[in-house]
């Protein structure tokens, strides 16, 4: 099934996690700690939606520094930051579809723009099942997109601690590409 397929078929929680997931995976690109986004992940395992959830968005709002005042050439860290300023602050529908299925496209335009392999093809594509060609980091990302929404849509749903290994490995790939950038830079 496609990634497109799978998030249409996502329930409110499931696209809530696949939303944060992506984000997670991104927050390399703001400066932020593996911490910084942890009450999200627990007040979804909790259930704690609503005001909850609104109050813990707003903390991680603030402990992210903003982004520089003048755009540079880098547009992947803009992406990211949007991811976070667009999250709804209630995770409930239609909200919390549109922010899913914008953070991962975000996700998706990111990697492509950090893998100097990508062809620089539309990530539509690539989310509909187009897959011929895509370049590593791309097709990695995508791979983790799927399995978020599989891991929370089967038929015993898999928990939040698989879905959280999936998005920390994740994270851990895109801290190592942003090294590696900057010391490229250097």
């Amino acid at each position: 099934m496609s990634l497109v397929e799978l998030i249409a078929q996502a329930d409110e929680h499931a696209l809530a996690v696949s939303g944060l997931a992506c984000l997670d995976r991104c927050v390399p690109l703001l400066g932020g700690g593996d911490e910084v986004l942890r009450p999200l992940w627990a007040g979804l395992a909790d259930g704690a939606v609503g005001e909850e959830w609104g109050e813990r968005l707003e903390k991680a709002r603030g402990e992210l520094p903003a982004l520089f005042e003048e755009p540079g050439e880098d547009l992947a860290a803009p992406l990211a930051r949007r991811m976070l300023d667009t999250a709804p602050d209630v995770p409930a529908e239609p909200a919390v579809r549109e922010w899913a299925d914008d953070c991962s496209l975000a996700s998706l335009r990111i990697h492509q723009l950090l893998d100097p392999a990508d062809d620089g093809s539309p990530v539509d594509a690539r989310r509909a099942g187009r897959t011929d060609g895509v370049s590593p980091l791309v097709a990695a990302e995508l791979r983790r997109q799927i399995t978020v929404l599989e891991l929370l849509s089967g038929p015993a749903p898999g928990g939040l601690r698989q879905v959280l290994a999936v998005s920390t490995e994740g994270r851990r790939v895109l801290r190592a590409v942003v090294s590696r950038r900057a010391r490229g830079r250097a």
